[in-house]
């Protein structure tokens, strides 16, 4: 009884092991996490990166127009 049961249940791992249906979604999902994740631990770098190419895009878009 405890073997077939034992057998039923390596057979239903082997089952989900093998399927690969959902396994993009899995990636997608793995890889969004990860790219938040870094976008968090660097917030203040992005935030400080961002501003400072926009006040050099101002600040060349001022020479241009004037």
């Amino acid at each position: 009884m405890i073997e077939n049961l034992f057998q039923f249940g390596i057979k239903a791992i082997g089952s989900i092991w093998e399927d690969e249906e959902g396994l993009g979604t899995l990636e997608l999902v793995l890889i969004a996490a990860v790219l938040i994740i870094v976008a968090i631990l660097f917030k203040d770098w992005i935030l400080e990166f961002m501003g400072n190419l926009m006040d050099s895009v101002e600040g060349k878009a001022d020479e241009v127009f004037k």
